[in-house]
């Protein structure tokens, strides 16, 4: 799957990369300096290389533990975020990502253990406030796990720190290492979902909806919990019919005390990485289809926005606590 492996001078025998190595088994093993020679070179060609990426194996120095962007979250605490891993295993036409980055390699972060050191210290400095830690938000928190072994080795960490959430963001159905784990309360395995004709669509290499619900059902029967994330919401033909039909299949598969939390919010994108993303798509109907510049942001009408997010809540309302329902839509910027 990956051929070419770039690997930081500094870690060459960091244990990560040789366990990495191990399993990949690559043709090619490049040293670099730094991972910037190869992620952050310019006229990069995201598309070609999307292809065939390489995976760059780097140690992060700082900035492990951010503060969650605006209308990501899913309760009133400290919400943070922190990533691993940049770039994502599926090719997602809406994913920010590729109006973001330069590259299409995967650029994993081994020190793992910094992330950790980082997070108790988040910890440390609010002092019984309630957080809540998301991974996820810059790459899948599953789709590469075979390869990072990432919950893996995260899983024992987070079940020390009962008091806090832990979300593990994805549209993965690659999650056997949670089925051989006992769950954890504290963490939520929270699926990207979107009705099948839209996943079609959009989410190319991506498991289709029905294989994601059923991932779902395992890892609910397991005594995981489950996160609901509709986000984004694509507008469409049919958008009613196909979004009421997928919820009731969730509905009818999972138990409803196996639920989280649901959260909801349509499509929107910066202008600056709307902009990046055309180019990479120029015949995209989604980037044409009811969008509209509203101050920095390209998104749906406010009207229609709310039309989306309402009808969505409405078919789960019968079914779940109004207290698990959060909105994502954070303002223009």
């Amino acid at each position: 799957m990956i051929e070419t492996i770039y690997i930081e001078d500094n870690i060459q025998k960091h244990e990560e990369c040789a366990a990495i190595i191990d399993r990949l088994r690559p043709k090619n093993i490049i040293p670099i300096n730094h991972y910037g020679e190869i992620f952050n070179r310019k006229k990069q060609n995201f598309r070609l290389q999307k292809r065939n990426p390489a995976l760059i194996l780097a140690e992060k120095k700082n900035k492990f533990v951010l503060p969650a962007p605006s209308g990501y979250g899913v309760d009133s605490g400290e919400n943070y975020y922190f990533s691993h891993m940049l770039n994502c295993l599926y090719d997602c036409r809406y994913c920010f990502l590729q109006g973001m980055y330069s590259s299409a390699h995967y650029l994993l972060f081994v020190n793992y253990n910094d992330f950790m050191r980082d997070i108790e210290n988040t910890i440390a400095a609010k002092n019984n406030t309630a957080m809540t830690f998301f991974t996820g938000y810059d790459c899948d928190s599953l789709a590469l796990e075979d390869v990072t072994h990432f919950a893996e080795r995260f899983l024992p960490f987070f079940a020390k720190y009962p008091e806090h959430l832990f979300e593990l963001r994805t549209k993965s159905i690659n999650i056997k290492h949670l089925l051989a784990h006992p769950p954890i309360k504290n963490v939520i395995v929270a699926f990207s979902l979107n009705p099948e004709p839209v996943a079609k669509a959009l989410e190319h290499k991506a498991p289709n909806a029905a294989q994601r619900l059923a991932a779902m059902q395992k890892l609910a029967n397991h005594g995981w919990s489950i996160g609901l994330r509709f986000d984004p919401l694509i507008d469409h033909l049919g958008f009613e019919d196909n979004y009421g039909g997928y919820i009731q299949q969730i509905k009818n598969t999972l138990p409803a005390d196996s639920v989280h939390s649901v959260s909801i919010g349509p499509v929107r994108f910066p202008s600056s990485m709307y902009n990046a993303i055309v180019k990479l798509y120029p015949e995209e109907k989604l980037l044409a289809c009811g969008l509209e510049k509203r101050d920095k942001l390209i998104s749906y009408s406010a009207q229609r926005e709310r039309a989306l997010v309402d009808f969505v809540r409405k078919q789960l309302e019968d079914w779940l606590d109004s207290e698990k329902f959060f909105t994502c839509m954070p303002e223009a910027a």
